[in-house]
């Protein structure tokens, strides 16, 4: 890993004082200099080429007028140990290239010196590099930066000219659907406002469609600049894709778009790594990068993971970072969640701190998913074992010594929590809890031990840049990045956080800061748009997302007619099964396994079965066994298996391509890889039985959130639990009617949902629901099938 890797992943606290630092050290450098030395010399110059002109202008650091010459001076104040750099960094050394160019223009200089000071802003140790270049040396070298920024300037002017023109004239590229219009009227007012919207939109709406196409309309009218399309999985990543081919194959579309995948898809390496020494396209990538990006751009639209792969190959460049680059010079940015989101992973070119509003467009796909991740993304835990394993590792290490009581000062913090943990000391901030027999103690604050560990981060940020290889170092990292982590979000540490330690099953001790409501953090992102979407087709109740995603109450919100005739979906909510723990029973899964049978008996067919657990699902399995093996099923059934392969998962699918001699119930677990984003259309699935109310399980974090949300003006067990347990549930029920052709049943079977609160969150497009038990439920089904013109076809 570079040095300069590694500074740049500081945290944000250490970011905000270096930049106050080195301004500090600047200035006392430039005193220092004498009289001299001419501080903070603003210099322009203007050019013509082809048809643009150009003004490059900037403030040089300083400039030396001595007796042997002028020296532009370029002053770099670093954390870096300045006596290991071996020469300038080839972007400071452009950067003062321009000025030496413009100040010799201007004072018709025939040579000038050109000087890049290091300085280190804790030890204040200096090192510079120099060399006198001659005006006409100076003079090629500039024209040939003209040159070559004015062929990206043709680019981008053109482009953009013709991509204006092209929005402008867009329609729509299908009849519309109930509700999209309204749909799409309403995202564009909301870009023209520079307001939110969040969009509960049912499926069948065609909400990928209905969100782009008004916000490709905004931007022609000059209300976004680019446009990023955020999703929690690949998939739906692939839709926004075939959204824009769409306008591009039947609307002329000229908006060019790039789908960003991870590192670790796109290395051509079994396991990244960046050194040069061990990945041959990282030698002289960036020689060849800026050919192959001017060539990608020129040759294609939408940029996906096959087109980067392929020119990737062809210039033998780095995929990923070949991939950042391209997000530059592109329109629209298909991306997960975390490139705009995640401190550690978002694009620093687009989301740096302080960049001011950039005028982007935020399309949050299946934003229901971006609470859990957001949660994620701003937490942290230290484990103290890992100090100690560290510190096992590094003293074999001589040129470690600093290390060591740095990492034994860092252990005595921890030593200390542990040594309170257990005793509920109230007056300390200790808090004493305990959940199903789990213990856990909340703590007031962690200063002591914060304090420790950015001395520590300092020191071993040192030692990892000079120590490039040695034993374990793959651990050490790791303990360096949750570290960073750890510190990061420690800076940021709030009312909206709450800090707990507990010892982990095999006696390990966790301090971990855990991020209650992201909103706070997720509009710092935000605020660098002008407009965001929060949409998904389980996106109730509004409120909730409204304050966990943005925190305002008052942004706007929409409610998207659903296209589909409700007479082709029946509702069933049973009244005399339950999921709950104190009710599980084998009495119990027998009255689940009757209704199973009862429902795939009245039409033949494909069916999804959602069990709450791999656990709750095991002992369906018994029963349906026993059940087969004494008097045989009338259906075929398999099971959802954990950690499936993606070739696993894709076989699994392969088994609802048609609808067999018999029918089939697949046991799958809720909130899983086959509850959310499959497409199982028509005749593919025609039922799904949802087991239990799909509460969280009861644990640590959980019973965190309840209290706080109590605290907050009570609602604790509906955020905590009810509405999480209710968005899983609703995305199981939406797998089975995709199309206005779809017909289908959504059992519901828990007594629960027949409760107010429950039945509260219930979708508008669900309509009514119909009270059933396992004596009539036979007959609720027949008459269902029974309306269409096709009579139901019961099984043998």
């Amino acid at each position: 890993m570079r040095g300069g890797d590694l500074d740049n992943r500081r945290t944000a606290g250490a970011r905000r004082e270096a930049m106050q630092a080195g301004s500090r050290l600047h200035r006392k450098l430039q005193k220092r200099m004498g009289a001299g030395y001419q501080a903070e010399v603003a210099l322009k110059h203007r050019v013509q080429e082809d048809q643009f002109d150009i003004l490059v202008e900037g403030r040089a650091d300083g400039i030396l007028t001595e007796p042997a010459g002028v020296v532009i001076d370029e002053i770099k104040c670093i954390y870096m140990d300045v006596g290991r750099l071996e020469e300038a960094d080839p972007v400071h050394m452009a950067q003062a290239l321009c000025y030496g160019y413009i100040y010799s223009f201007d004072h018709k200089l025939s040579s000038v010196g050109i000087q890049i000071t290091y300085c280190n802003i804790e030890t204040e140790e200096i090192r510079r590099f120099q060399e006198v270049k001659s005006f006409e040396e100076l003079s090629a070298w500039f024209e040939g930066l003209i040159h070559e920024y004015v062929k990206w300037a043709r680019y981008l002017y053109s482009h953009g000219l013709r991509r204006q023109e092209s929005l402008k004239e867009l329609q729509f590229p299908y009849p519309y659907r109930e509700g999209q219009r309204e749909l799409a009227v309403s995202v564009y007012r909301s870009i023209a406002r520079g307001r939110d919207l969040f969009i509960q939109a049912p499926t069948g709406v065609g909400k990928t469609l209905s969100t782009i196409f008004p916000s490709l309309k905004a931007m022609g009218e000059g209300y976004g600049e680019k446009l990023f399309y955020l999703t929690a999985k690949s998939i739906t990543g692939g839709v926004a894709e075939e959204a824009f081919s769409i306008l591009r194959r039947e609307q002329k579309l000229y908006f060019n778009t790039v789908t960003i995948t991870a590192k670790e898809k796109l290395c051509i390496l079994e396991k990244p790594d960046c050194n040069p020494e061990a990945c041959p396209r990282a030698r002289g990538h960036f020689d060849r990068v800026n050919d192959a990006v001017y060539d990608i751009i020129h040759g294609e639209m939408g940029i996906t993971r096959e087109r980067i792969l392929e020119y990737a190959s062809q210039y033998q460049v780095c995929p990923f970072e070949f991939c950042l680059d391209i997000s530059s010079w592109v329109d629209g940015i298909v991306c997960d969640y975390n490139y705009v989101f995640d401190p550690n992973v978002r694009l620093k070119r687009y989301f740096s701190e302080g960049s001011g509003q950039k005028g982007y467009l935020f399309l949050v796909d299946e934003a229901h998913n971006l609470v859990p991740r957001a949660r994620e993304m701003y937490s942290a835990a230290l484990i103290k074992e890992d100090v100690l394993l560290v510190k096992r590792i590094l003293k074999a290490y001589g040129s470690a010594g600093r290390l060591l009581p740095l990492l034994d000062g860092c252990n005595r913090r921890l030593l200390e929590l542990k040594k309170a943990y257990g005793t509920g000391r109230e007056e300390e901030g200790i808090s004493h809890r305990q959940v199903l027999g789990q213990d856990y103690e909340l703590l007031s604050d962690i200063h002591l031990l914060a304090l420790e560990l950015m001395k520590l981060f300092g020191e071993l940020e040192g030692f990892m840049n000079d120590h490039g290889e040695f034993k374990d170092r793959d651990l050490v990292l790791d303990f360096y990045f949750k570290l960073r982590d750890f510190l990061y979000v420690h800076d940021r540490l709030d009312e909206h956080y709450r800090i707990y330690a507990r010892l982990l099953p095999e006696g390990e001790f966790m301090v971990k800061l855990m991020c209650i409501d992201p909103a706070p953090n997720l509009r710092e992102c935000l605020e660098l748009g002008s407009s965001t979407l929060f949409f998904s087709a389980t996106l109730l109740p509004i409120r909730y997302y409204k304050e966990l995603l943005s925190g305002n109450q008052e942004e706007y919100a929409v409610y998207a007619h659903s296209p589909f005739v409700r007479e082709n979906r029946l509702v069933l909510a049973a009244e005399d099964v339950s999921s709950r723990y104190s009710r599980r029973s084998r009495r119990e899964y027998e009255k689940i396994c009757d209704y199973i049978e009862a429902l795939v008996k009245g039409k033949k067919g494909n069916y999804m079965v959602f069990c709450p657990s791999y656990q709750y699902l095991s002992r369906i399995e018994e029963v349906l066994s026993e059940r087969e093996e004494r008097e045989g099923l009338s259906f075929t059934w398999f099971s959802q298996s954990s950690q499936m392969a993606e070739e696993e998962r894709e076989e699994f699918l392969s088994r609802f391509d048609e609808v067999g001699e018999r029918s089939m119930a697949a046991l799958c677990v809720m909130g899983g890889i086959f509850s959310e984003g499959i497409d199982l259309r028509e005749e593919r699935l025609i039922g799904a039985l949802i087991i239990g109310t799909g509460l969280p399980q009861v644990n640590i974090e959980q019973e965190i959130l309840k209290e706080y949300f109590d605290k907050q003006g009570g609602g604790g067990f509906d955020y905590a639990y009810q509405y999480p347990g209710m968005n899983k549930v609703m995305q199981a029920a939406g797998r089975v009617i995709r199309t206005a052709k779809d017909r289908g049943i959504i059992a519901l079977l828990d007594e629960r949902f027949l409760r107010p609160e429950y039945v509260a969150l219930f979708p508008r497009e669900w309509g009514s629901y119909t009270v059933v038990n396992r004596y009539n439920v036979s007959q609720a089904v027949e008459d269902f099938w029974k309306q269409f013109d096709e009579p139901p076809t019961a099984c043998p």
